[in-house]
Order: C-alpha cells, then structure tokens, then sequence
C-alpha cells in the first residue's frame, strides 16, 4: 500500500519539480494555461510527466483531485 502523503507539495515531488512552498508559488505564476488546452498536452511538461499526469487521471488514481486543483490553479489569470 502506498503510504506517500497526497499534498500538492508531494504531487511537484512526483512530478520532479521542486516542491518548496515558493517554487510551487512561482511554477504555477510562470506557467499558464489556455482553456482549450488540456493539462497533459501542456508544453512545459516533459514526457515522463505527461504520462504520470494521464496514467493519474486514467486510472481516477490518489493524485486526481490535487492533479485538478493543479489544473485550475494553472488557469487561473
């Protein structure tokens, strides 16, 4: 069973990205995201983690819900 906490911080930690409170800030400043684009198709992303996010949400895995909170935040203006 896995026991990872499921926080947004650990979600960027799945994701390879620095998970500190103001990296996370300034990712989600930095990158935006036009509503006709879906998450997995950003062009930020890398292949490993455009599959992570797609596998996630496929499988309605334990990242689901901050993968969309993830998503929202990244549209907002």
């Amino acid at each position: 069973m896995d026991t990872t906490p499921v926080d947004l911080s650990h979600l960027f930690e799945q994701l390879g990205l620095d998970n500190s409170d103001e990296a996370m800030v300034q990712f989600i400043t930095a990158h935006k995201l036009a509503s006709h684009i879906h998450l997995s198709q950003a062009s930020f992303w890398t292949s490993a983690q455009k599959s992570f996010i797609i596998e996630a949400l496929e499988a309605d895995a334990q990242w689901t819900e901050l993968i969309e909170q993830l998503d929202t935040q990244l549209r907002k203006p």
